[in-house]
């Protein structure tokens, strides 16, 4: 039994077969074949952040797959009424062959994963949001090939995009390069784990040299609304815009986790750029997961 908390959960190799896994999947699922390797299994998904890719991903995904999916939300379950973790766990992983979690601190769905009888994957947390970017690296190596040696650049919150994509650095070897006002870098000690490949800037401008790849995320993620003004001055300077990319590598592409405030971390017109890939990487969700979950599920198969 294998869990997806992180990038760093899987080898590089486990990783590169996922996404070349997805690009298959996807291609057999728009010439309309049926493929049911999950047939009978059951995805129990608990959502304590609310999300639109997420549970339509995963959802849609078990059932191409030929599987069905529970959808559990805090009101649904008695985690909402203060059940411990652990309890839970043992419970629901029982019932369901696989758990997908979406929840706040990163502790609570390792302490879910150390008591449960089934995979589990992180759908996210406050510090990781691995299922998003086995997405975006299927996007890139649709559009451009292989990631290993290129360079990508992150603009604005470090968070848990952020620091996902300093796992990917690790894990698919390529250069990235962070953008943050001063205070908001990821974490020092994710930081530290790939000295190697992170470099740290305060100007964006400097960061997208020669990049092939730009992202960004909401400046302020689900539990910080409170802090929206505050972020938006400290965060003026870090719009991603057409002639922010226009300093980059000539084939360069954005991407952006969704969804956008436009006019914000964002310029008005950047989605419609050709450059912008962001609904092939929205697409993505589904069909990196399903290979996800067949990764998972399977592998005595």
């Amino acid at each position: 039994m294998r869990h997806f908390l992180t990038l760093m959960d899987l080898s590089s190799d486990e990783l590169n077969w996922v996404i070349e896994r997805a690009i298959e999947l996807k291609a057999m699922q728009h010439k309309g074949i049926i493929y049911e390797p999950l047939k009978n299994r059951v995805l129990g998904m608990i959502f304590e952040k609310s999300s639109t890719r997420t549970r339509v991903s995963f959802e849609t995904g078990m059932i191409q797959l030929g599987g069905g999916a529970i959808f559990l939300s805090p009101r649904d379950t008695q985690l909402g009424r203060g059940e411990p973790i652990e309890d839970s766990a043992r419970v629901l992983s029982r019932m369901v062959d696989v758990v997908m979690i979406r929840t706040f601190d990163h502790e609570d769905i390792e302490c879910f994963a150390a008591n449960s009888r089934v995979p589990v994957i992180n759908a996210l947390t406050d510090d990781y949001h691995p299922c998003q970017l086995l997405a975006d690296i299927q996007t890139f190596v649709e559009h451009r090939g292989s990631i290993k040696g290129k360079t990508v650049a992150w603009i604005g919150d470090g968070n848990n995009m952020c620091q996902s994509y300093i796992n990917a650095a690790q894990q698919f070897d390529f250069k990235l390069h962070i953008a943050t006002p001063e205070g908001f870098e990821p974490k020092t000690d994710i930081l530290a784990e790939a000295q190697d490949r992170v470099l740290l800037f305060t100007d964006p401008k400097e960061a997208v040299k020669n990049a092939h790849l730009v992202a960004t995320d909401v400046w302020a993620s689900m539990g910080q609304e409170d802090e929206q003004q505050q972020r938006k001055a400290k965060f003026r300077n870090y719009q991603v815009s057409r002639e922010l990319l226009d300093l980059a590598a000539s084939d360069v592409l954005f991407m952006h986790c969704l969804p956008a405030h436009r006019g914000e971390e964002v310029s008005l017109d950047l989605l419609d750029d050709p450059r912008a890939v962001v609904w092939d990487e929205a697409e993505n969700r589904l069909h990196a997961q399903k290979a996800l979950l067949e990764f998972l599920l399977c592998q005595e198969d």
